[in-house]
């Protein structure tokens, strides 16, 4: 009934409305219970990742079913990635801690970018010492860097790749529902 992209932006439209007012709801709870610092940037940034990633979640989700046949397919495609996605985003292995040649999946996976923007924007910053068994003094900026990875120089393109990651997925989106109709008349 209604053209392709026409649906597909209006869909973005009321998908990012209502993940808006979930992800502060969300973030107030979520960053008072961290416990972490109440200085305006780093509530904003928070509040960035978190609803990017939810953002780009909907737009995934968007994305696999224009792009399958089914609702059945669409789940095996979006358990298939959602757990590689988890196994190398640098949550459960550090990224330094990955096998040089699983490397490339790390930032191939929007789930690390989103745990290096949170990460990185929240203590990637601090010079507090920290004291680690086997290692003696260091300061918090320079183990974050060193042995996961997280580098707090790094945030700004951490934070356009997110947009990369949504745009993306709603180009993708668009595109499926345009030229591949799996509807039958």
């Amino acid at each position: 009934m209604y053209s392709e992209l026409p649906y597909a932006f209006a869909q973005v439209a009321i998908e990012t409305i209502y993940v808006a007012i979930q992800t502060v709801v969300y973030s107030l709870i979520l960053y008072s219970m961290i416990g972490f610092e109440w200085k305006v940037g780093k509530v904003l940034y928070f509040y960035y990742f978190i609803f990017m990633c939810y953002t780009y979640f909907s737009m995934y989700g968007m994305m696999v079913v224009a792009l399958t046949p089914g609702h059945q397919i669409a789940a095996i495609t979006m358990s298939f990635f959602l757990n590689f996605w988890n196994l190398f985003s640098g949550f459960l292995i550090p990224r330094p801690l990955i096998p040089v040649w699983w490397r490339w999946y790390y930032w191939c996976s929007p789930v690390a970018w989103t745990i290096y923007g949170i990460f990185t924007s929240q203590v990637g910053d601090k010079k507090d010492p920290l004291e680690v068994d086997g290692l003696g003094e260091q300061r918090l900026n320079e183990f974050l860097k060193e042995y996961l990875g997280f580098d707090h120089d790094f945030l700004v393109p951490v934070a356009l790749a997110h947009i990369g990651w949504v745009l993306g997925f709603f180009f993708i989106f668009a595109y499926g529902i345009k030229f591949l109709n799996f509807q039958r008349r």
